[in-house]
């Protein structure tokens, strides 16, 4: 069996660019760059941080919420697939592995670059009334970070920082 499948949080590195496909379907196609840091010790044994670069690809409704709420320096955490291509420019071969969001959850606060709340919702309600509101109803409280155990261990560590 094979497993491809990726989870990434990291910030926005240029805003959104929004097109659709050609044809009669006529699909929304949102790119996204984001930068993920990892730490590693250097040489001295201090602590640095090597940013590390990812293309991802956003479709549908989604990609028009990526498109409308975020901007770049905004935290996003993406849940979705590699897929390798290659083509040819000038008579020479180019690959490349970008990422396919099967999920995008859009973190931080309104004042993190984007105007949203950071739960996906673009409402004057902050996330725990929100929270407090949902709770009783079926479904749990609506909170995307509960669905997949790597974004809510990432979303919790996200929370506290702030």
């Amino acid at each position: 069996m094979n497993i491809n499948r990726v989870v990434l949080t990291g910030n926005l590195t240029r805003d959104p660019e929004l097109r659709a496909t050609s044809g009669g379907s006529g699909v929304s196609v949102c790119k996204l760059g984001i930068a993920v840091n990892t730490r590693r010790k250097n040489s001295e044994g201090q602590w640095e941080e090597k940013p590390n670069y990812f293309r991802v690809t956003v479709f549908g409704r989604q990609a028009e919420s990526c498109a409308t709420y975020l901007k770049k320096g905004r935290p996003v955490a993406i849940d979705g697939r590699l897929e390798w291509s290659s083509w040819e420019n000038d008579g020479q071969k180019r690959e490349s592995i970008d990422i396919i969001a099967d999920s995008v959850q859009f973190l931080g606060g309104r004042e993190d670059a984007g105007g949203g709340n950071g739960n996906g919702f673009s409402s004057g309600v902050r996330r725990a009334d929100r929270h407090r509101r949902l709770r009783g109803r079926p479904g749990g409280c609506g909170r995307v970070g509960r669905r997949h155990p790597v974004l809510r261990a990432a979303v919790g560590k996200q929370d506290s920082e702030h």
